[in-house]
């Protein structure tokens, strides 16, 4: 309980050095084997695994400074992660930081900062751009639709960003993917679908259609091409564990054929393995 109220005084995170004020090391070492606390950095400890936020804290405590955040988890922060990579990623402090399983330190000379909930990290706009660049091409679409989606940043911005960073390894295929990125997707593998349609010629779809039943309720699907009355909608792995959504989207489809309207479902293996047949179905329906 003594060292619990410990940390907890110390807002969740503690130096070795405040520990060893009122305790040896010995016994210091005892909590951690015991698992009383968790070593999250050089010198820091915390009760638990913190979250980015709380690593970012350590690694402020462990340099004495602030630290940047960049890629991935500023991208956490911005709220557009698509990817969720248990690193943290930073930009170099100044100070020697030894990258570890965990933390990986980068060296970004230039890159424009901007503050999140008091924390500086690369700007919404270049993070997307640089994010998108290590990414295989349907990702990097995600990456860059979640960031307009969320109102991270503007097309604009991501444009100039790719300007910025011309140079970078991936960052032709940025700059073909921008002019295909829409705010209106709303997860990255409707993104990754419809990467899918674009790279096999398909006809461009209305985004978040909607169609109003002849109940009158209103339905909103995640692609449509109303001329033809086709619709195709992605099936999440929450669509097949979750017997609620499941039964409203057996609805929505009843519905939608009632009205005239031909759904073409798809899981991800569809979008990721059987392209051209998926691509073949939607030609068909469109002919």
């Amino acid at each position: 309980m003594y060292i619990h109220d410990l940390v907890t005084n110390a807002d969740g995170l503690i130096t070795a050095g405040q520990i060893q004020a009122v305790m040896s090391r010995k016994m210091l070492r005892t909590h951690v084997r015991s698992g009383d606390l968790v070593r999250v950095c050089h010198g820091v400890y915390a009760l638990s695994p913190p979250d980015v936020v709380g690593t970012l804290r350590a690694l402020d405590l462990m340099v004495g400074r602030q630290m940047v955040a960049c890629l991935g988890t500023a991208a956490h922060l911005h709220g557009f992660d698509t990817e969720r990579s248990p690193r943290v990623h930073v930009l170099d402090p100044g100070v020697r930081v030894r990258p570890t399983a965990g933390v990986m330190v980068h060296q970004r000379v230039g890159a424009a900062l901007s503050k999140v909930d008091e924390r500086l990290a690369t700007a919404p706009a270049w993070t997307a751009v640089e994010v998108a660049c290590s990414l295989r091409r349907p990702r990097a679409l995600a990456t860059l639709d979640a960031a307009l989606h969320v109102g991270a940043c503007t097309t604009p911005e991501l444009e100039m960003a790719a300007r910025e960073q011309t140079g970078r390894r991936g960052i032709v295929h940025v700059r073909e993917l921008l002019p295909h990125a829409d705010c209106r997707a709303e997860s990255p593998m409707e993104s990754e679908a419809r990467l899918v349609f674009i790279d096999h010629g398909l006809p461009t779809p209305q985004l978040q259609y909607e169609i109003v039943d002849q109940c009158g309720d209103l339905w909103r699907v995640d692609f449509a091409w109303p001329e033809h009355m086709v619709v195709a909608e992605y099936d999440s792995m929450e669509w097949h564990a979750n017997p609620k959504i499941w039964k409203r989207d057996r609805l929505k489809v009843e519905r939608l054929k009632d009205c005239g309207w031909t759904t073409v479902p798809m899981v991800v293996d569809d979008v990721r393995l059987h392209a051209r047949p998926l691509v073949n179905r939607i030609e068909r329906l469109l002919a």
